[in-house]
């Protein structure tokens, strides 16, 4: 137990047995850090945006049992969309980012979805583009699959319902301030969104590296930033901006000391976006006490164990590190700023073109 630790007991809820592992591990271990904070730590959240989406599609008859599904992934969301659709007899096809290593690329595999691997590139905007552009050959030899779009696809967002109503048995009534990685937009949008409309008070805060269009820092290159589906190059239409209340924007190193602090303080081995939650949320919570903040933990630590935690003596000390508070993107500054959003619309160069406008987010019955 961690020095200072609450030691009053906590409920436990009963042991469930699962029909499927997506059941399993699409629920979070909740964690208290301190007083304010709780961690909702994943072993892979987008579980919630594939298992959705592939339920509401089926339900609507957009895709049929044995068809093929086709996206690009950096890792995580492939893997997620491979178990969705071993479960609901469906073939996937992933067009897999630099970033898929053999670990990943040997379950997708055995999971029965092909995988397309890319060759590297020079940026992660060319990376991203040449994947979709890929996505898009494949839909004009092979019309009967169906592309997911998880970037843009407002689908995404409907298994989240699922973790908010999780959340509203779990934690105590009243204002609560969400913070996490951005990427698709689909996990913080659609959970904020979700909590809202049950009418509880929430803050959104959203964390993004140097680099990302999504909130106007591409002007700027992190050379050793590695932090998967955080942030973007290309616009990603299920970012709903008007949704955010504040943007934090974190380079490599502060979300290194983010992820090491937490394994270090809180034995908890997550990754590097769960890891510049983690720092955003301290410092959010420190000025807002008394206030819960929720930090959403995307995924563990085993893809970031030889560039992150095998130098964890390199790692900055948290509690020395402070964001710059700033009013306009233009003031924008690495390691680490802090603007309050307050719902902005997107930045012209985040604005997704006509034919990527995302779609309507469904209401419709789940499949069990």
């Amino acid at each position: 137990m961690r020095a200072g630790a609450d030691a009053r007991p906590r409920s436990t809820p009963a042991t469930t047995v699962h029909d499927h592992i997506t059941d399993a591990v699409k629920t979070p271990d909740l964690i208290r850090l301190t007083d304010d904070v709780i961690l909702a730590r994943f072993e892979t959240m987008k579980v919630y945006a594939a298992l959705g989406a592939v339920r509401s599609l089926l339900r609507r008859g957009r895709v049929v049992p044995g068809q093929t599904l086709v996206d690009s992934s950096s890792g995580i969301y492939a893997l997620a969309l491979a178990m969705a659709c071993h479960r609901y007899g469906l073939r996937c096809h992933i067009v897999a980012s630099t970033t898929v290593d053999a670990t990943m690329r040997a379950q997708l595999e055995i999971l029965g979805a092909t995988v397309d691997a890319m060759p590297p590139s020079q940026s992660l905007r060319l990376d991203q583009e040449l994947r979709v552009r890929h996505v898009r050959r494949l839909l004009a030899e092979r019309p009967d699959f169906h592309w997911m779009r998880q970037y843009h696809d407002g689908v995404h967002h409907e298994g989240y319902r699922e973790f908010a109503e999780l959340l509203t048995g779990a934690l105590p009534k009243g204002p609560l301030t969400v913070v996490g990685a951005v990427g698709t937009g689909a996990s913080t949008g659609g959970l904020a969104r979700a909590l809202r409309e049950s009418g509880r008070s929430v803050r959104l805060v959203g964390i993004q590296p140097f680099g990302s269009v999504t909130f106007g820092s591409e002007r700027f290159e992190d050379p050793e930033a590695i932090i998967a589906g955080i942030g973007s190059s290309i616009p990603f239409g299920n970012v709903r901006h008007e949704l955010y209340d504040t943007v934090h924007w974190l380079d490599f190193r502060h979300a290194m000391a983010g992820a090491v602090g937490l394994l270090r303080e809180h034995a908890v081995f997550a990754g590097l976006s769960t890891g510049a939650a983690h720092l955003a949320a301290s410092w959010e919570a420190a000025r807002d006490p008394g206030r819960l903040h929720l930090v959403l933990g995307a995924d563990t630590g085993h893809r970031y164990a030889e560039r992150v935690f095998a130098r964890h003596a390199e790692a900055l000390d948290p509690a020395g590190l402070r964001p710059r508070t700033i009013v306009s993107p233009d003031d924008l500054r690495p390691p680490w700023s802090v603007m309050e959003w307050a719902g902005r619309a997107a930045p012209e160069a985040a604005r997704t073109a006509e034919g990527d406008t995302p779609c309507p987010v469904p209401s419709v019955e789940l499949l069990p």
